[in-house]
């Protein structure tokens, strides 16, 4: 029996509830609806007091509520994870009420929200950014609030977050077997972030890379990369002493010497042949070249022997004198 009792006033309650919910939302009373309001605000039922305070934002404009319904909103929004807006409503709130004793709390719920909203690392990456910038703007402007003491750290985490999206980029390459675009990538996250913790696994993706360049590169650039590689995996192996990368760097090290006397053997064979087809080369166009020097003067031979013939016609036509005229006789 206690317990249909309980039973009955637990539905009579949320019965009331609804009631009162309905009523303030076609309420036009701006008293009532922020009462109901205030109520769900404080018992956690962020969606219905979004709801009323919605209605409240044109009723309590220009009066002394206006401040506690926006600051209310930014925090339900928050608590209902709509950290976009939430962050938007808290940053309004600062810049419009600056003064405000909430103003310097709102400025580090708005971060806060930014801080929430960033993505994980492998989506877009621009809320993260924003976030970084919100909360560098909240330490620059209220740098020995007590708030401040973990904006630090939490701009460390997001910049963690950037390194390590750009870190699987070029790792990613590497995966592919897109070995020159992944020693790119892998060098402009060095430059980015000189101060990652991502260092080591860094450096052991561009030796690799650089390897891999190495030994399946053309002729032509060989050379230039065996040496590329040799330097960097020598200045992995003095720069991580002791670790599990030095010792691939010494593996890879003792490979790049071993292809690059192979590659000296290669290379004096290979200018050898060069050499010997070039000569052949310059002995074929020699021959052709005498050849056509021969076939030349024959035909120098053969027009000088036409025009030596046509001079002799020429010159015997001139000196036979012309026939003597002849008269003849009218009958």
């Amino acid at each position: 029996m206690k317990k249909y009792i309980l039973g009955l006033f637990a539905v009579a309650v949320m019965a009331s509830c609804a009631s009162q919910q309905e009523r303030a939302m076609k309420s036009a009373d701006k008293d009532f609806i922020l009462k109901a309001a205030n109520e769900n605000f404080a018992k956690k039922k962020w969606k219905n007091a979004l709801a009323l305070y919605d209605r409240l934002a044109n009723l309590v404009a220009g009066t002394d509520d206006f401040p506690n319904v926006g600051f209310n909103t930014a925090y339900a929004n928050y608590y209902d994870k709509s950290y976009k807006l939430a962050g938007h409503q808290f940053k309004n709130f600062a810049v419009n009420f600056p003064k405000d004793p909430r103003a310097e709390e709102a400025a580090y719920m708005s971060a806060l929200c930014y801080y929430e909203g960033s993505m994980d690392y492998n989506l877009d990456q621009s809320s993260t950014e924003l976030a970084i910038n919100e909360l560098q703007d909240f330490l620059n402007n209220y740098p020995t609030s007590e708030r401040a003491k973990n904006i630090t750290q939490l701009i460390d985490e997001l910049s963690y977050k950037l390194e390590f999206k750009a870190y699987e980029n070029g790792r990613q390459y590497f995966k592919m077997g897109e070995y020159k675009a992944a020693n790119v990538a892998l060098e402009n996250v060095l430059e980015d972030f000189p101060g990652t913790k991502l260092r080591p696994k860094i450096y052991d993706y561009i030796m690799k890379s650089r390897y891999e360049l190495a030994l399946k590169s053309i002729y032509s650039l060989k050379d230039e990369r065996i040496e590329s590689a040799l330097t960097y995996v020598k200045m992995v192996e003095k720069e991580l002493p002791n670790t599990e990368y030095s010792k691939t760097a010494t593996d890879l090290r003792v490979k790049l010497e071993k292809e690059k006397q192979n590659f000296v053997v290669v290379k004096k064979e290979t200018e050898a042949r060069i050499a010997a087809l070039t000569a052949k080369q310059k002995k074929e166009v020699e021959k052709l070249e005498s050849q056509d020097k021969k076939e030349q003067q024959i035909k120098d031979q053969i027009s000088n022997e036409k025009q030596a013939k046509q001079m002799q016609r020429d010159s015997a036509a001139l000196k036979t004198p012309p026939p003597a005229a002849t008269f003849k006789i009218k009958r």
